[in-house]
């Protein structure tokens, strides 16, 4: 997979040359290229920004550079080699013309759809994007038109909230991403289980997890973890998942699918004081009231 980023901050991307993405890059399994959009600017003072039409606070990044800055890399296709920020192409061989064509252009942006497991899984099967994460009040409109009338565009948001500037996002993005290509965890099988896990735990949080030694500070480990008891592991950890999920995330519960539910989850459920409603999905059961 190639990773292009463009950014006026590149060392803010440092993270991305070490664990698990560092491995993957090492290994060949991820061409990251990082560029600096001033590379594109042409005044002295590299500008990127200007004032906003309309009035109002902020700057708004001008659309020459980053139209320039996603014209090159878009054209450089089949991957020279060329990092964008001095490094070799750390794959050796490149990508063909005809994989690398179209690469899916992330926007990393509070306004966009929200990140999740189910599209990181999505873009994961991509062999090519570019994230755009910006600053100052974001990128001039223009852009986003652009290029969606070229590329397969996705604004995206990890979250309800507003940071300094887009870099912490492509980090996070990239990081759930990477983790889901083949060989770059240890075990293939690790993420399947994972909170929001597409299947059986699409709508769920993981549960605890324990690990040696058996008492610690004199608390021991649920006795069926130690039973050997494969079945009974499984649904402990799954009901441990709706216990979570019900304390932490009620809204999944509410908006899942009831029929993802078997009879023990509805038991579970129950026991945990939801049950189905008029429209078949499942809710918290009203509290008693005292007359």
């Amino acid at each position: 997979m190639r990773l292009d980023i463009v950014t006026i901050f590149p060392e803010y991307l440092e993270p991305l040359n070490v664990s698990l993405v560092g491995k993957a890059r090492a290994r060949g399994q991820l061409d990251v290229r990082i560029h600096d959009l001033r590379e594109w600017t042409h005044d002295r003072h590299n500008t990127v920004d200007d004032t906003p039409y309309g009035g109002g606070p902020g700057m708004v990044m001008k659309p020459e550079p980053w139209g320039e800055a996603l014209d090159s890399i878009i054209e450089s296709g089949s991957g020279s080699g060329d990092s964008g920020d001095g490094s070799a192409d750390a794959s050796g061989d490149g990508f063909d013309g005809a994989e690398a064509a179209r690469p899916v252009l992330v926007v990393p942006t509070p306004s966009g759809k929200p990140f999740t497991q189910q599209l990181a899984v999505e873009l994961s099967e991509k062999p090519w994007l570019v994230f755009t994460p910006a600053r100052y009040e974001g990128i001039d409109r223009r852009v986003i038109e652009e290029y969606g009338d070229r590329l397969d565009v996705r604004e995206v948001s990890i979250g309800d909230y507003v940071l300094a500037g887009g870099e912490a996002p492509v980090l996070v993005m990239v990081e759930a991403i990477a983790r889901l290509l083949p060989g770059v965890l240890g075990n293939a099988e690790s993420h399947r289980d994972d909170s929001f896990a597409p299947g059986a735990m699409a709508d769920l949080l993981e549960g605890p997890v324990y690990t040696k030694p058996p008492q610690w500070r004199g608390r021991g480990i649920p006795d069926v973890l130690l039973s050997g008891h494969h079945g009974k592991i499984a649904r402990w950890r799954r009901d441990e998942a709706f216990r979570r999920t019900v304390e932490n995330r009620p809204d999944l519960i509410h908006r899942a699918d009831p029929a993802a539910f078997d009879k023990k989850d509805r038991e579970t459920l129950s026991i945990l004081g939801w049950a189905p409603g008029p429209d078949g999905r499942f809710g918290p059961l009203a509290p008693d009231v005292e007359e």
